[in-house]
């Protein structure tokens, strides 16, 4: 099931996209869902699956409240209603040199040679922090770059969201914007290349376990415009990945608590690093 957070006015809102169209997810009280992180922690709390608990809210709304095609909220076409990151994650990490297209553009990149052909091949992965809840953006808002920086690129990922257990409850799409003049400068640097104000973007929904698996092979896009012309357009898929999304997740939580609705970036193929300087 795919899930969307969107706000209606004044009010935030949880919804389930079904074919075209968005259902919130409602309380018992009658009150629409505003927080991820709330649901999971309610549905656990009930020790009931979460897909079967969100199926349970939205079928027991009386109320008939179908809301808006999900093209409207998408693109942004009613007065009033914009569509969210699909939650505000307490923590956002990164993984890095998944892809071995990644190893070689960072190898290539870095004037600290060896360091990345060490960690692909290594049995500890890379794990970074990226961000924050406040640092990051939705679907449709602005990304940013550092005043610092002379060559910043995006790197489209795929991206798990930990439940209340360190579970993998589901996928997302982050951004993970990166400084990359500052990184292959000193690999040192990467907390100030990775971690600033809009260098992170989430969303536009989650999709749970149950309808992708766990390691599932999506194909991942990046298209970047100026101007509204096309300049750029790179792709990989997941099934590239040389790491599981459970050893990814393994090593993020390894003597390291992490709050639900955590989310975790898997690594990007390094297509864009090497085409936009």
């Amino acid at each position: 099931m795919r899930i969307i957070r969107y706000r209606c006015g004044d009010d935030l809102k949880l919804g389930l996209v079904q074919g075209e169209i968005v259902d919130d997810i409602k309380k018992e009280s009658g009150e629409s869902y505003s927080c991820f992180i709330d649901l999971l922690r309610e549905a656990y709390e009930r020790r009931v699956d979460l897909k079967d608990f969100i199926m349970e809210r939205v079928e027991d709304d009386k109320s008939g409240s179908k809301v808006l095609p999900y093209k409207d909220l998408e693109e942004s076409s009613v007065k009033g209603v914009k569509l969210l990151s699909p939650l505000d994650p307490p923590e956002v990490w990164g993984c890095g040199v998944t892809y071995r297209r990644s190893r070689a553009a960072r190898e290539f990149e870095t004037s600290t040679k060896g360091v990345y052909d060490l960690v692909y091949e290594a049995e500890r992965p890379e794990v970074f922090f990226k961000a924050t809840a406040s640092r990051c953006v939705g679907p449709n808002d602005e990304i940013c770059v550092r005043g610092d920086s002379k060559w910043s690129v995006p790197e489209a990922e795929l991206a798990f969201v930990v439940g209340m257990e360190e579970e993998v409850v589901g996928f997302t799409v982050g951004n993970d914007v990166t400084a990359r003049d500052i990184e292959g400068e000193n690999p040192l640097y990467l907390p100030q290349a990775k971690i600033y104000d809009g260098c992170c973007a989430i969303g536009p929904s989650i999709v749970t376990v149950d309808e992708v698996g766990v390691n599932p092979k999506l194909e991942v896009e990046c298209r970047i415009y100026r101007g509204g012309e096309l300049v750029f357009k790179g792709s990989t898929n997941t099934s590239q990945m040389k790491r599981s999304i459970e050893e990814l997740k393994a090593y993020l939580c390894l003597y390291n608590s992490i709050p639900a609705g955590t989310v975790c970036l898997t690594g990007g193929n390094g297509s864009s690093r090497r085409l936009l300087p």
